[in-house]
């Protein structure tokens, strides 16, 4: 290929989060030239107010679970060449349960998840405090999940981008996409910014929450919702919480469809000092209020969980909107209705943890390589058009 070649691209990843750093990553080291465009800056979006989890144990087995899966082998493989530049910590995940009905109702979700390959182990209550020594009395058990852990989600898009650059991607940031070019036929054409065109035949939308506004412009529906939600984080600590720990009721929330506020405590240290305080969940459009209420239903949550908490100071709260696919699965890979879309959105709160997944595989597509997973359920044509073709 000629240098006068290599300055056109062959893809444009719209989005400078952690999916669209993944999507570059893969494309650039399969030798196709990547440039990355974002209206704000590097993981300025929901990734920067994400908390950094890369779980498989509130997943039910199922495509998502196997994305999951997928992408555990490759953040460790990712963590292999990025090093302790990315904060990646395999930590592992405890789940615990109040009751033992709750207790009951893990054993079950354990059972299935390990058909499919989910490592855990089931830990009596009185063993509890032995893995956590700050949590509360009482408890009736919990599962432990060795497989979960974490990543500092803005770090990580930065050095995969980098990595990405390092192969020869180009960055645009501060640039907003305004037009999906099409040709004649309907295939993609590459995209017009404020500030320039970029033609390439085929266009990746990684832009998160605004997944569905950038399908608009390519003349598709994908209907993708922001999901609001907040992150509370202490003073710096000593590590009195080693793990990721969560209380049976998220894996409920995180797949129910509701748009009502849901909060169910999910606490973890971090290599810094601060622990993090999720988790909560709404519909409310893009409002950025900061939510009273969630704060304190989300404090007291994780003072019943870790009672040393209560004494602590929150130093901030931030927010962000995770993008909400009403099947609560993402939209991945090729278009049928567009040739040359590629959708890489719709992640919810996962999106952190199935990034890499999510950009081997569309980097596999566009270099036509037989895929590791099926990839029909993720088809961005699955949801109707309720109010008639746009």
């Amino acid at each position: 290929m000629s240098h006068s070649q290599r300055l056109l691209p062959d893809v444009v990843v719209v989005g400078a989060g952690v999916v669209g750093a993944a999507c570059a990553y893969y494309a650039a080291r399969a030798g196709l030239a990547v440039t990355v465009v974002d209206r704000g800056p590097v993981a300025g979006g929901t990734t920067g107010a994400g908390e950094g989890n890369l779980l498989v144990s509130d997943k039910e087995p199922g495509p998502e679970l196997d994305l999951a899966l997928y992408s555990t082998r490759l953040w460790r493989e990712i963590a292999d060449e990025l090093g302790t530049a990315v904060e990646y910590e395999p930590k592992g995940g405890l789940v615990v349960a109040a009751t033992p009905a709750r207790q009951d109702a893990l054993r079950a979700f354990a059972a299935a998840q390990t058909a499919v390959g989910v490592a855990s182990e089931e830990i009596p209550g009185e063993r509890l405090r032995e893995l956590e020594p700050h949590l509360a009395p009482g408890l009736a058990g919990g599962f432990l999940y060795p497989q979960d852990a974490q990543v500092q989600p803005a770090l990580a898009a930065a050095h995969l981008l980098r990595a990405a650059r390092a192969a020869g991607a180009r960055l645009y940031t501060g640039e907003t996409v305004r037009a999906v070019r099409l040709g004649t036929g309907g295939e993609v054409l590459g995209v017009e910014t404020d500030r320039r065109r970029l033609d390439a035949p085929a266009v990746i939308n990684a832009a998160g929450t605004w997944g569905g506004e950038l399908a608009t412009l390519a003349g598709v529906h994908l209907p993708v919702l922001p999901r609001r939600g907040f992150v509370l984080v202490t003073e710096p600590l000593p590590r009195i919480v080693r793990r990721k720990v969560y209380a049976a009721d998220y894996v409920a929330d995180v797949a129910s469809g509701s748009a009502a506020l849901q909060t169910s405590a999910v606490v973890e240290g971090t290599p810094g000092g601060p622990v993090l305080i999720g988790a909560s969940r709404e519909r409310v459009g893009f409002d950025r209020t900061l939510s009273v209420e969630v704060v304190h239903r989300l404090a007291a949550q994780a003072a019943a969980l870790f009672p040393v908490l209560a004494g602590v100071n929150v130093m901030r709260a931030y927010r962000g909107f995770r993008p909400y696919l009403p099947d609560h699965l993402p939209a991945i890979g090729a278009d049928p209705r567009v040739p040359g879309l590629y959708h890489a959105c719709g992640h919810e709160g996962a999106g952190i943890g199935l990034a890499p997944a999510t950009g081997l595989l569309i980097a596999g597509q566009l270099t036509g390589k037989e895929p590791e997973l099926d990839l029909a359920p993720f088809r961005a044509d699955r949801f109707p058009v309720a109010d008639g073709p746009s």
